[in-house]
């Protein structure tokens, strides 16, 4: 009885350490993927802020020459620069919503599948 009650303390203490090292495992893996949805915001808001800055650009070029067709570049760099700023906010939360929950989801499962198993065994 010594014996088996040594061998539970053993792989119990095993099993926590395993468990924390999973939910460390996948606390970080969650950490660098909303490190980079966040990434991708900033970058999203400094490509808009150029193509802002671009369609100002071109509109006071256009208000200066009065329909000249030279302010039409200035526009469609502005329009492919606030393009670039929605795909990038776009994937960007996408990478911050798999992210979300920042809780190590498979570790608590883990963990609640050998509480289950344990309380299983301790009633037989």
């Amino acid at each position: 009885m010594a014996e088996l009650f040594r061998q539970l303390s053993t792989q119990t203490a095993t099993l926590v350490r395993k468990e924390i090292r999973l939910a460390q495992l996948e606390l970080q893996a969650k950490g660098r993927r909303a490190g980079m949805g966040a990434g991708m915001f900033g970058g999203a808001g400094l490509v808009a802020l150029y193509g802002v800055g671009a369609l100002v650009a071109a509109a006071i070029l256009g208000l200066a020459t009065a329909l000249d067709e030279d302010w039409l570049a200035a526009v469609i760099v502005g329009a492919v620069l606030l393009l670039v700023a929605g795909i990038l906010a776009l994937t960007g939360k996408r990478q911050v919503d798999h992210a979300s929950p920042p809780l190590p989801e498979q570790a608590l499962d883990s963990v609640q599948r050998d509480v289950d198993q344990v309380k299983e065994r301790a009633r037989r």
